[in-house]
Order: C-alpha cells, then sequence, then structure tokens
C-alpha cells in the first residue's frame, strides 16, 4: 500500500529539490504541468542506455512524467499509457536515443516474461522508461534512475505530489538529481 503524500515543508511551489544527495532528491509538484515538465527537466540529464523505473499507484502522475521525457528528447509521437500494448517505441525526431515507454503492470512475471520486450537489446541505444517495473526489470542494469511517486489519496482531486528520485548504479553516483 502507497504511503499518504506528505507535503515537504518549506519547498517553493515550482518543481523544486527539497531535499538532495549525490544519488537522490526529493521535489514537490504542484500540478500536472509541473510533473510533465519534470519530465523534461530530467530528459536532459537522460542518454542511451538510461533505464527509469516509475513507481506511484494509479494516477499518480508517471504517464504524465513519461509524456514530458518524450518531449525533452524530441521524440515522435504521442505519449500516452501503453496499459494495453506494453511498450511503445517513440523514435527521435532530433538525431537523440530513442523512448522505450513500457508498462508493466499487467505483467506477472520478473524479467522472463520482460525477455519478450527485447528490452535488453533497446537499452543500449535507447531511454527505457517502465511504469509497474519493480520487481520485474532491476536485472537489465546495474544503472538505474527510480522515481517514486507520492500523491493525495482517497476521495480527492488534489494534484500535489511527492517524487523522490533516487540514482542506483555507478551511473547516477555522481549527478546530483536536486539540479533536475
Amino acid at each position: 500500500m502507497e504511503a499518504a503524500h506528505q507535503p515537504v515543508s518549506g519547498v517553493d511551489p515550482s518543481v523544486s529539490g527539497a531535499t538532495s544527495s549525490a544519488s537522490g532528491a526529493t521535489l514537490s509538484v504542484e500540478s500536472p504541468q509541473q510533473m510533465q515538465e519534470l519530465g523534461r527537466r530530467l530528459a536532459k540529464i537522460l542518454r542511451p542506455g538510461d533505464l527509469v523505473m516509475l513507481t506511484g499507484e494509479l494516477g499518480a502522475g508517471k504517464t504524465t512524467l513519461t509524456r514530458g521525457l518524450g518531449e525533452g528528447l524530441g521524440v515522435r509521437g504521442a505519449v500516452t499509457s501503453p496499459t494495453f500494448v506494453i511498450a511503445r517505441v517513440h523514435p527521435s525526431l532530433v538525431g537523440g536515443p530513442a523512448l522505450v515507454h513500457v508498462d508493466a503492470y499487467r505483467l506477472g512475471g520478473g524479467l522472463d516474461e520482460m525477455e519478450d520486450l527485447d528490452l535488453d537489446v533497446s537499452l543500449p541505444e535507447s531511454v527505457v522508461v517502465v511504469e509497474w517495473g519493480d520487481g520485474k526489470v532491476e536485472e537489465l542494469t546495474d544503472d538505474r534512475l527510480h522515481l517514486l511517486i507520492h500523491r493525495v489519496t482517497g476521495d480527492t482531486d488534489d494534484d500535489r505530489r511527492t517524487v523522490v528520485l533516487r540514482g542506483i548504479g555507478a551511473r547516477w553516483a555522481e549527478e546530483d538529481l536536486a539540479l533536475v
């Protein structure tokens, strides 16, 4: 069960770093537009071979963030939830890496079931974003960026989110995620 959203005190209403370390940061996001902007800003530090895992309950903003990543990477096609097709590939329009957007929600098995998607083949030249990938894609690489998105739960239309970014592995050891 997801923990209820706890606002980060003292945070500017724009997307900003509340706490940080060399391999992690906690950000406050106040609207879907800011979530998309966070994706655009993250895209600036992503490179081919990066695996981004998104965790958060339904409606947390995973696809909205990925839409911003697609805009920031300059990829072709509207970034929408791949829930029923499992994965979508968005080629670059600007000579950068393609965006491979995966929704692992309906996949029960671990990496065995994911192997059918050939993510290990796509990963070296693409940015791979996996929603609901916990326990399913960690074996693809030792290096990954994991975003945990917390939202207010219950009967509410509150758009506030707390996003915890955690870089795992050597690739993210020196990256200051609070600068995103």
